[in-house]
């Protein structure tokens, strides 16, 4: 009789597909709660979204043209097509558009989850990864993307990687717009302008001369392929390169380089105030130069992305049989404004960072868990002037490195509207700092929980209300703020 062999056996698993078991299941469970739990002391809710979407939902953002269905997994079932999430963001912008009316504004959420990319496998790249992910939804302020980085750096840290173990790299879409326009390519030159961005990408494997090259008539590698280039002339080449090599130790100089290089150009003056409204609130939450830097060489590779760009780097080297590895990005995110667009007509501002929960897997050895956070509704810090953001990202820093769960209302609508979203994220108290506040020194503290509990009891009695309403806000002087809020809360 003859043998025959099993398919069990015989089956070869795909490649870019990884099995867990034990040990690596475990640590990506922990890194995962790890960074949950600092999402969750930001203010931040979690959301599931399907594995499974209607393909049409997913959209084409996927920079492999080249491979089957644009880099995503699809089959079709009842004559619609359905494809494998290729991310958590494009499912957030079909729940998004689809909750738009009893969501939050801003909406704030976090989630982790498998994705599936149909790309070319190869060291630390995957086809089936797990992701963990915060996003801002419905807010256009700058600091949105300033609390992503922030939060993002606690998150890494929460998972032992030292201060000086990282770095987040930042830059604007609308600055390197803004450059392209300056050398003659607008938004009707797709091509030119895609492979401008995949040279930028590439500065770190070719140098600037391989830069160089792809910017103008192409560039032969090792192996002797070539890959065309940009054909930009001289003068193009030139602004390019100095666009992407401007000093990155000073967040301030770089500022100041990228205004010489952007002039008068209306989209790239928009890139660059972005860029400084993001630098002003990590300079008040206390982000230094060393952990987060202005660098114009990152582009992302993602197409749906319309401002601001950041992304994770881990500084740190490991030695593996005798030799230095570096494990580089492990995380990154930016500005997509137009993407909800896709579903309602209308453009709702949004932002984002994803950490790739898989990379930092293989750098477990070297990685930790913070402790656990207590998970109550957060603090809201309300914003009454758009000019001191900076002033209330501190309170919400100091509340949150007392190891209470707070947030800043990011939104652009006034003190009642506040309230209200105060209310519907369920806030045990809301901070208050208006004009008049400041010029005494305190801030008011607005217990909400009681408030919702004196209201039930006096019903409709205003007078009853007003007279109760010392027992529901106070004034504490601002230097008080944190021992204040504690007792209110254990209260």
């Amino acid at each position: 009789m003859s043998k025959v062999e099993s398919p069990l056996v015989a089956a070869e698993k795909p490649r870019g597909f990884t099995d867990r078991l034990g040990d690596a299941a475990g640590a990506e469970e922990r890194i995962v709660g790890a960074v949950g739990r600092v999402y969750e002391k930001w203010g931040f809710e979690r959301l599931e979204t399907p594995a499974i979407e209607y393909t049409e939902a997913l959209g084409k953002f996927l920079p492999d043209l080249d491979r089957p269905n644009e880099g995503v997994f699809s089959f079709q079932d009842d004559e619609r097509w359905l494809s494998l999430r290729y991310d958590l963001t494009a499912p957030l912008a079909r729940f998004a558009a689809e909750e738009r009316l009893t969501l939050p504004k801003p909406f704030r959420r976090w989630q982790t989850g498998t994705v599936w990319r149909n790309e070319k496998p190869g060291p630390g790249r995957y086809r089936q990864f797990t992701q963990c992910d915060a996003d801002t939804v419905g807010s256009d302020n700058p600091a949105a993307d300033a609390e992503m980085i922030a939060m993002a750096s606690e998150a890494l840290e929460a998972v032992g990687v030292p201060r000086d173990g990282y770095v987040f790299k930042i830059n604007s879409r609308r600055i390197l717009n803004g450059v392209l326009l300056g050398i003659g390519l607008g938004e009707n030159n797709t091509r030119a302008r895609l492979t401008v961005m995949r040279a930028i990408d590439k500065l770190d494997r070719v140098g600037v001369e391989g830069v160089a090259l792809l910017l103008g008539k192409g560039r032969k590698d090792d192996s002797g392929d070539f890959t065309a280039g940009a054909d930009l002339d001289a003068k193009g080449v030139q602004k390019v390169i100095d666009f992407v090599t401007l000093p990155t130790e000073s967040r301030g100089a770089v500022l100041g380089g990228l205004e010489k290089l952007v002039g008068d150009n209306d989209e790239g003056r928009a890139g660059l105030k972005e860029l400084a409204g993001i630098d002003a609130v990590l300079s008040a939450l206390g982000v230094k130069d060393a952990s987060a830097r202005i660098d114009p060489s990152v582009v992302r590779g993602l197409e749906y992305y319309t401002g601001a760009v950041y992304e994770a780097e881990l500084t740190m080297t490991i030695v593996e049989d005798g030799r230095p590895v570096r494990f580089g990005s492990v995380g990154g995110g930016g500005r997509y404004d137009d993407l909800i667009a896709r579903f309602t007509g209308e453009r709702v501002p949004a932002t984002g960072f994803s950490i790739g929960v898989s990379r930092l897997v293989a750098a477990q050895a070297r990685l930790g868990l913070g402790e656990q956070l207590a998970q109550t509704p957060p603090v809201v810090v309300l914003a009454l002037d758009a000019d001191r953001m900076g002033d209330f990202f501190a309170i919400a820093g100091e509340l949150r490195n007392a190891g209470i769960r707070a947030e800043v209302y990011l939104g652009g609508a006034g003190m009642k509207a506040q309230l209200k979203y105060a209310d519907k994220r369920n806030a045990p108290i809301a901070v208050i700092q208006g004009s008049d506040e400041l010029a005494k020194g305190v801030v008011t503290l607005k217990d909400l929980k009681l408030g919702e509990t004196i209201a039930k009891q006096l019903g409709d009695d205003r007078e009853a209300y007003a007279k109760a309403r010392e027992q529901v806000q106070r004034e504490v002087p601002r230097a008080e703020i944190v021992a204040a809020v504690q007792q209110m809360l254990a209260r």
